[in-house]
C-alpha cells in the first residue's frame, strides 16, 4: 500500500511533518521517494522566461535551441 507523508529532511533524517497513524509495524522496511518540490523563486523566473517577447521571437529561439548543430559551433543555416 502506498502512502503520500510530506516531510522536512534535517540532521540527516526524515521528520513527517504531521503525526499520522499508519498501518506500519515498528522496524518495517519502507521505500521513500523524495520529490523535491524546488525552489519556488526559480520556478517563478522559468515561467517568465518568454515575457516581453513576440510569438516569432519565442518561435525563433525555439528553432535555435532545437537544433542540435548550433551546440556544436555549426550554424543551422551551414
Amino acid at each position: 500500500m502506498q502512502h503520500a507523508i510530506d516531510a522536512i529532511y534535517e540532521n540527516g533524517m526524515f521528520r513527517p511533518l504531521r503525526r499520522e497513524r499508519l498501518a506500519i509495524t515498528e522496524g518495517k522496511r519502507v521505500r521513500i521517494t523524495v520529490d523535491d518540490e524546488g525552489d519556488p523563486k526559480a520556478l517563478r523566473l522559468a515561467a517568465s522566461v518568454y515575457d516581453g517577447l513576440s510569438d516569432g521571437e519565442i518561435t525563433e529561439i525555439e528553432g535555435i535551441t532545437l537544433d542540435r548543430r548550433s551546440f556544436f559551433g555549426q550554424r543551422s543555416d551551414d
